[in-house]
C-alpha cells in the first residue's frame, strides 16, 4: 500500500504548520497549530499572544510554557479533530486530501512526537500512534463518503 511518511514537500500541506485559516471558541488563528497551543489554556492573554506568534514554531514554543488546563489530556484528540476537520471541509485542502485516494499518511518525525506521528530517529525508530495522520485518514473517509 501507497504510503506518505512525511507531511512536507508536496505534501506539507497536511503538517498543521501549514497556513490555514481555523476557529477556536470563535477567534481566527493562521494555522492548526496556533489553534491547538491556544487551547491548552483558558488564559485570553496566553491565547492572544499565541495566535500572534508569528509562525507556527513560535506558537509551539509558547504553548510548552504554559500551564496547562485541567483535562487537556482527555480533549486534546478531539480539539485536533474539530480543527482538522475545519482545515479539510475549505475547498482546496478538500480537494488534496481526496486526491490521496487509499494513500496511509504517516506523520513520520525526528522530534520524538510518538503521539501524534511515528518517530525515525534514535532509539524509538518506527514507533508512535500516528493520531494526527490517522485523524486526516478519518475525515478523508468522512469526505469521501459524502
Amino acid at each position: 500500500m501507497e504510503t506518505i511518511s512525511s507531511f512536507s514537500g508536496k505534501y506539507a500541506y497536511l503538517s498543521n504548520f501549514y497556513p490555514c485559516r481555523v476557529s477556536l471558541d470563535g477567534v481566527t488563528y493562521p494555522s492548526i497549530e496556533h489553534a491547538y497551543q491556544a487551547a491548552k489554556t483558558t488564559i485570553f492573554a496566553q491565547r492572544e499572544k499565541i495566535r500572534m506568534a508569528e509562525t507556527p514554531g513560535q506558537a509551539k514554543k509558547l504553548g510548552r510554557r504554559l500551564g496547562i488546563r485541567l483535562g487537556w489530556d482527555e480533549m486534546k484528540a478531539s480539539v485536533m479533530l474539530d480543527l482538522l476537520e475545519q482545515k479539510f471541509r475549505q475547498p482546496v485542502f478538500r480537494k488534496a486530501l481526496v486526491e490521496t485516494g487509499e494513500t496511509v499518511l504517516i506523520e513520520g518525525n525526528d522530534w520524538h512526537d510518538c503521539y501524534w506521528g511515528i518517530c525515525y530517529c534514535g532509539n524509538c525508530v518506527g514507533k508512535g500512534s500516528n493520531h494526527l495522520g490517522n485523524s486526516i485518514m478519518f475525515i478523508r473517509q468522512e469526505l469521501g463518503s459524502e
